[in-house]
């Protein structure tokens, strides 16, 4: 299982923290998603799943997907 560590532009507030966990736990091989509006992040568990599909998760719900970092655990 892969972690990916997501930095997010533009959210302030709580919905904008649930907005982009209900796009992104929609991708197919997502196992969780954890997002800190504060911190402009997200945290995923995910197997199979790029980089493209993540960012367009994100932007679907109105943000940016502006750097990713992988670990694998």
């Amino acid at each position: 299982m892969d972690k990916i560590e997501i930095t997010i532009e533009g959210m302030t507030c709580g919905h904008c923290a649930m907005s982009v966990t209900n796009e992104i736990a929609t991708i197919e091989g997502v196992a969780s998603v954890k997002v800190d509006h504060q911190a402009g992040t997200a945290s995923v568990e995910a197997e199979g799943v790029t980089e493209a599909q993540l960012s367009a998760a994100v932007e679907e719900a109105g943000y940016q997907a502006t750097a990713f970092a992988h670990s694998n655990g």
